[in-house]
């Protein structure tokens, strides 16, 4: 198992799962890709998906996941299932699949999605991904049921291996031979790297007093999004977080950067998107706004940055990278928590969020004809 080094498990009395959830990583993604081959092989997915337009859904990080996966998958979309179980029929015009993902697999609209589209289009084929054997979305007879190591299933509030192995499920799916050529070699560089990304991301949490940016390009705004919710969850909302593509930032979001915002930027392995990324950067130096945090490989950094969190798979295609680059988010959330006092465990004891989601009210459907 991976050891993150620096650990501040002694300011509280409670067992600190996220860190060995958070650490654990590396050791379970080749797993997570041999369960996926198993189950795929099993299950016979390659033939039945082979044509199929794909819809993945989740909800909260799982949503997350959904669109990082979709974007590395041909004729797929990502829906979280907030929005299709209010508008079900819309979404669901020339789908031919649904794939769920999910870590308790209880949110109260993962199994009303799945009755919903049931009862409007019961020929469309309805897989899952689950961290959690024993949940509601795993009892309901689905075409296909893919359930992870229960070591994914966190046991913290926060999501960090359940999302970064739900992720590499999915892509395992989509690309099947890409993600099985690399899995090892990112996992090792994952464990060997784990102490230096846990200095670097302790270093920037005590120097983080204000608000956060976090920038990637579209093919990793499903890491993005991942990464700002950590910063949110698990510092109970204290510090502000902006997620925004760096060609988007310029249109009006810029002026929520200060100087001493910080602005945290993945830089993309493709040779045009990483040109307009660094144009940005290099604007926001001009400019004067932002202390500015790389998840780069050091030896590319080229002076662009303030500080560098080293990244895992810095030369792979984007569309790949997501469930390895959540990692620095990850202990940057993890360590903030901390700095403000907080369990990480549980960082909203006011019980503002939970663990599974709570108080949705399911309301009777009002389905439209989607032939007339």
């Amino acid at each position: 198992m991976s050891q993150v080094p620096n650990a501040s498990a002694g300011r509280s009395a409670n067992p600190h799962y996220t860190l060995q959830e958070i650490g654990h990583q590396p050791l379970l993604w080749p797993t997570t890709v041999e369960n996926v081959r198993s189950a795929s092989e099993r299950l016979k997915l390659p033939l039945k998906l082979q044509h199929a337009r794909v819809l993945l859904t989740g909800a909260g990080s799982s949503a997350y996941a959904a669109s990082a996966v979709a974007t590395a998958w041909p004729q797929a979309a990502a829906v979280p299932t907030t929005d299709l179980l209010v508008d079900t029929d819309r979404y669901l015009l020339g789908v031919n699949a649904v794939i769920s993902l999910a870590r308790s697999g209880d949110s109260p609209e993962s199994a009303a999605v799945v009755e919903r589209i049931r009862a409007l289009r019961p020929d469309i084929l309805q897989l899952a991904i689950v961290c959690n054997e024993d949940s509601a979305l795993s009892q309901l007879g689905l075409a296909g049921l893919i359930v992870l190591d229960h070591r994914t299933n966190d046991r913290s509030l926060v999501m960090t291996s359940a999302f970064s192995n739900l992720v590499l499920a999915g892509l395992s799916l989509a690309q099947p031979d890409a993600v099985a050529a690399t899995v090892d070699d990112f996992s090792k560089r994952a464990d060997a790297l784990m102490p230096d990304i846990d200095r670097a991301c302790h270093r920037t949490a005590a120097r983080i007093h204000d608000r956060i940016v976090i920038l990637s390009s579209s093919p990793l705004l499903g890491w993005a999004r991942e990464a700002g919710l950590k910063m949110l969850e698990m510092t109970a909302g204290h510090f502000p977080v902006l997620t925004e593509t760096y060609l988007g930032l310029r249109h009006g979001p810029m002026s929520f950067v200060k100087p001493d915002t910080h602005v945290l930027c993945l830089l993309s392995s493709d040779p045009v998107r990483r040109s307009y990324e660094v144009d940005l950067i290099n604007e926001l130096r001009t400019k004067k706004i932002g202390y500015l945090i790389g998840i780069v490989d050091p030896a590319d950094s080229k002076g662009l940055f303030d500080d560098v969190i080293p990244a895992i798979a810095p030369h792979a295609n984007d569309t790949l990278r997501t469930p390895y680059e959540i990692v620095g988010p990850q202990l940057l959330g993890y360590y903030l928590s901390l700095r403000i006092g907080l369990n990480p465990d549980n960082p909203s004891p006011a019980g503002v969020i939970n663990r599974v989601v709570q108080g949705v009210r399911i309301h009777p459907p009002r389905f439209l004809n989607l032939h007339s």
